[in-house]
């Protein structure tokens, strides 16, 4: 029931939308986006494992000249020690990490997605009106969407040791065998944040985009604030302009950070060094391997994982609301 006597409905909550009730809301929008990064898990884990190994492959995979070599290349590079094994074997193969990955999935999820609004609204309330006069209104209020997405985007880097570990699982899981998650933690302890600097400069941009991206593409289609709140149809197309804006400008910072968080504990190397490897041995294609992946399933990914968010956020509001 909100204070002015109306109820709350369910259709009146959007995963991204602020206002009353606001302890509810909250709560919703962190239980709607960890039941979303668990759905999201178990769909999509096997291809994010596919564009990390394609983007920790430091050969050319792709020749131009040779079909025959270029598939020879990718079996082994997807599948690894089962590139010569049968077809369940090779599935089985792509699920490498997947208790790191359920870990860091929920918790990333209910940090971007529950987050993003929380700050949105915060940032609205005392910057609204200076984006207003100097962006205009709608262009004010997908520019402090995207900087509010841009700060989460940062603060994400809390979680890299998870992330980090989900990577060496999923690219090389024999630095993992035999250790247990205490030991790791205490013996790697600071090394576990290799590679913080990268991260956070490809957080920032890339969750500009993705929040801005979504934002952007609501207010060309019209859907505004407070009314004619988006159709499914609109939020699909909405989080896949921001996805693949966000993907693209991300990721070559991307590939340099997997390469550091795949690189052995006891043998780390920079992302300069990395980087300059990448430019001699594979030309500035390399900055992009894995990317055809990741469009492929960041559409359907991030739809289907707004639409389990938004739907779930409006189920507990309007129970945590009553």
């Amino acid at each position: 029931m909100l204070p002015n006597g109306n109820t709350l409905k369910g259709k009146d909550i959007i995963a991204t939308s602020g206002g009353g009730v606001q302890m509810s809301m909250s709560s919703a929008r962190l239980l709607g986006s960890a039941v979303a990064g668990m759905s999201e898990l178990t769909l999509f884990h096997p291809i994010d494992t596919v564009a990390k190994r394609l983007m920790s492959t430091e050969s050319r995979v792709v020749v131009l000249d040779s079909a025959t070599t270029t598939v020879i290349n990718l079996n082994h590079a997807i599948f690894r020690n089962a590139h010569n094994k049968n077809s369940t074997s090779k599935i089985g193969s792509l699920f490498p990490g997947i208790g790191f990955g359920a870990v860091y999935k929920i918790l990333q999820r209910m940090y971007k997605f529950g987050g993003q609004p929380v700050l949105l609204d915060v940032m609205t309330a005392k910057y609204g009106h200076n984006f207003d006069d100097r962006f205009g209104h709608k262009n004010g209020r997908t520019l402090l969407s995207a900087t509010a997405g841009s700060l989460i985007g940062i603060g994400e880097v809390f979680l890299l040791p998870l992330d980090a570990l989900k990577v060496k699982a999923q690219t090389a899981p024999e630095q993992l065998k035999g250790r247990g998650v205490i030991d790791i933690f205490k013996t790697e302890g600071i090394g576990l944040y290799r590679g913080a600097s990268m991260t956070m400069a490809r957080n920032a941009p890339g969750s500009f985009a993705l929040f801005g991206g979504n934002a952007a593409a609501k207010s060309f289609m019209g859907v505004g604030e407070k009314s004619d709140r988006a159709t499914w149809t609109q939020d699909a197309i909405a989080s896949s302009a921001g996805a693949i804006s966000s993907i693209t400008v991300a990721q070559p910072l991307d590939v340099i950070k997997t390469r550091i968080q795949n690189r052995p504990f006891d043998s780390p190397e920079s992302g300069l060094s990395i980087m300059t490897k990448l430019i001699k041995n594979e030309g500035i294609g390399g900055f992009f391997k894995g990317l055809t992946p990741k469009l492929m399933v960041i559409g359907p990914k991030l739809v289907f994982s707004f639409t389990v968010a938004q739907h779930t956020i409006a189920y507990f509001t309007t129970h945590l609301g009553t």
